[in-house]
């Protein structure tokens, strides 16, 4: 099974309240199913206008590489040419920083992304995995 309209807007919303906790820069959420579509995205008042674009990004390269941010980083800085050549494959779509989450099941099969995006990297990815933890699914950053 997927990610539900329900549970998406969950996470979305319990992601942002983390980040009304910690104190972060207004964020903008965004939840992918497995085949990398939008199941329901919020941008926060006061965030940049083009933060859907990043936070899609950083899911979508998540859930399409099935490689979370974190792994993706490490990638660019080990094979810059290897993430350039991804990222034409896919458009100029692929965000490949902390803060694009992998979501799986209790199987540990990947059922979607969520993309985080308005604070540091490193905090957006905290919040996500705080908002896909307390919707009972597993995050990996």
């Amino acid at each position: 099974m997927g990610v539900s309209l329900r549970k998406a807007r969950t996470i979305i919303r319990k992601t942002l309240e983390k980040g009304h906790e910690m104190e972060l820069k207004p964020l903008s959420v965004v939840v992918l199913d497995a085949g990398g579509h939008v199941i329901a995205f919020e941008r926060e008042d006061d965030a940049a206008p083009g933060r859907f674009a990043i936070a899609h990004g950083k899911a979508y390269g998540a859930v399409m590489l099935g490689m979370a941010g974190t792994a993706q980083m490490q990638r660019a800085e080990a094979q810059a040419y290897f993430m350039a050549a991804v990222n034409g494959v896919y458009g100029g779509q692929v965000v490949p920083v902390p803060g694009g989450v992998l979501l799986r099941d209790k199987k540990g099969v990947v059922i979607g992304a969520v993309g985080v995006t308005g604070d540091t990297s490193d905090n957006d990815a905290a919040a996500a995995l705080a908002g896909i933890e307390t919707a009972g699914l597993t995050g990996e950053i």
